[in-house]
């Protein structure tokens, strides 16, 4: 019977633990939808602005009083959207929101990061700086090669 045991297929009777194997959180413009990481990174949110009226989406963002569904978010109203949305609706040929920087990937920050990155718990800040900051190169902003830089030097300066 010991055998027969050994010819089994790979990961037939193995428990959960020792069958999963923990993907990597991707980097880049593309996040990883089978890392977990990624999956929560992409709700982490974004500081935005609608550009145009948006129909039923206020309940969906947490803004609508749920008693009907013809809820709308005005143009120019203030809105935190989690990531994943924000990629839909800034799209590059229709622009339904406008995106603004997180204040850790501002300026003032990144002078904070350049001067000695080790001082500041990245974590603390944001538990994904690096994927999240990597996911923001994705909408047209004029700070996104001091962002990438940024993100570049802290994680060098992390490893070091």
């Amino acid at each position: 019977m010991r055998g027969a045991a050994s010819r089994r297929p790979s990961g037939i009777g193995l428990s959960m633990a020792e069958a999963y194997f923990p993907v990597g959180p991707g980097l880049g413009p593309e996040e990883n939808f089978l890392s977990l990481d990624d999956i929560l990174m992409s709700q982490e949110k974004l500081p935005g602005r609608a550009e145009i009226s948006l129909p039923r989406l206020a309940f969906a963002l947490g803004q609508g009083s749920g008693a009907g569904s013809g809820d709308s978010i005005p143009e120019g109203s203030k809105l935190e959207i989690p990531m994943w949305l924000a990629k839909g609706l800034h799209d590059s040929k229709r622009r339904l929101i406008s995106v603004e920087l997180p204040k850790i990937y501002k300026e003032a920050w990144r002078t904070v990061f350049s001067a000695d990155a080790n001082v500041v718990d990245l974590h603390k800040m944001g538990p994904y700086y690096y994927g999240f900051g990597s996911q923001l190169l994705n909408f047209d902003n004029p700070e996104n090669p001091e962002i990438a830089q940024s993100i570049l030097q802290a994680s060098i300066r992390a490893e070091a």
